[in-house]
């Protein structure tokens, strides 16, 4: 289906693409690591928790239940939890009640 007087401009057919993060399964050792961040985020802290072995859906529904215990705002980036502010023993408490592994994580 090449016309002779065409030029290919654009084509989605192959090259370099990388597959989406969504599309991409993160490996996991089971154990939930928390940090406080504050790198990027003009001196505000906030803590991060990763290492889930959840679904998207499922991360942000246990990121808005972490929220509402914590009475802070946040986010899911990347598979990776944030929520404002320095709260981690509150939630290690409350994530090993839910049955999971925690390690703080950092200094």
């Amino acid at each position: 289906m090449k016309d002779k007087g065409s030029n290919l401009v654009y084509s989605t057919d192959g090259g370099r693409v990388k597959p989406s993060f969504a599309t991409v399964s993160l490996a996991t050792d089971g154990i939930v690591r928390i940090r406080r961040e504050t790198k990027g985020r003009k001196g505000k802290g906030v803590t991060t928790l990763s290492g889930f072995a959840l679904s998207e859906a499922e991360l942000k529904l246990l990121a808005k239940q972490l929220k509402q215990k914590c009475s802070t705002g946040g986010t899911v980036k990347g598979g990776v939890i944030e929520i404002q502010g320095d709260h981690r023993e509150l939630l290690k408490i409350e994530l090993e009640k839910r049955g999971h592994a925690v390690k703080l994580a950092g200094g």
